[in-house]
């Protein structure tokens, strides 16, 4: 599978991000400016976080409309994978790949902390190997990260099994004071209904290297690379 991370003006996790995927998972990963529309065959494209165009609009909104992300529709529209993270998944909605919109914290301030996420699903590439009982200690930073929906999406999202993560305690309980910006029904993650298409507000390729002291977020992204999940 070859990688794609797809870099805009702001954009300051997609070195992590090619780091990790490319010299810690030992795969085929390259760098797109948003500037081209050619995907240069990539499989799997990832929209890392950061503060796209400065996020001077709304997080995600100008970004929406950089050239390449006409080809990153249509690869996803085509069945192509797509992973957002934090801000990548703020495009992603903004896009209408993804549904809900990702609002202001509800303290509104900036949060940057290790949070709990519970997998909610193993009907998808992001989750297929995870353990459900299991909390994986993630990083967030984030000032846009709550997840909103009208409540017929949020049933339709939970009835078609697309959430794929949820804010959880160290004990895995999902409650609300493990909640770390006031997103409904405490999610972190959710996917489209074609199941291709991926978005998380925390950041596994900040927990990745043994380095940092924590490897949780190894776990989600060897995940995709197991292709069990179809």
């Amino acid at each position: 599978m070859k990688f794609g991370v797809v870099v805009f003006p702001g954009s300051n996790c997609d070195e992590d991000m090619f780091y990790t995927l490319k010299h810690l998972l030992d795969q085929d990963t390259i760098k797109l400016w948003h500037k081209d529309s050619d995907l240069q065959g990539c499989d799997f494209i990832v929209l890392p976080g950061g503060f796209s165009y400065g996020d001077y609009l709304r997080s995600g909104a100008i970004a929406r409309f950089s050239p390449i992300m006409e080809s990153v529709i249509k690869h996803a529209n085509q069945g192509g994978y797509v992973l957002g993270i934090c801000n990548g998944f703020q495009i992603l909605t903004e896009s209408h790949l993804l549904p809900g919109a990702l609002l202001k914290n509800d303290n509104h301030k900036y949060v940057c902390k290790n949070v709990y996420l519970k997998p909610m699903t193993k009907h998808s590439l992001l989750t297929q190997t995870l353990d459900k009982d299991k909390a994986y200690k993630i990083p967030i930073g984030h000032g846009e990260g709550r997840f909103f929906a009208s409540s017929a999406i949020l049933e339709e999202i939970e009835a078609n099994d697309q959430i794929l993560f949820k804010y959880c305690d160290e004990a895995g309980n999902i409650i609300q004071s493990a909640n770390p910006n006031g997103a409904l029904n405490n999610i972190a993650g959710i996917c489209n209904k074609a199941r291709n298409v991926f978005g998380m507000m925390p950041h596994p390729e900040r927990a990745a290297d043994i380095m940092m002291g924590n490897t949780d977020g190894r776990h989600i992204l060897e995940s995709i690379l197991t292709e069990v999940y179809a």
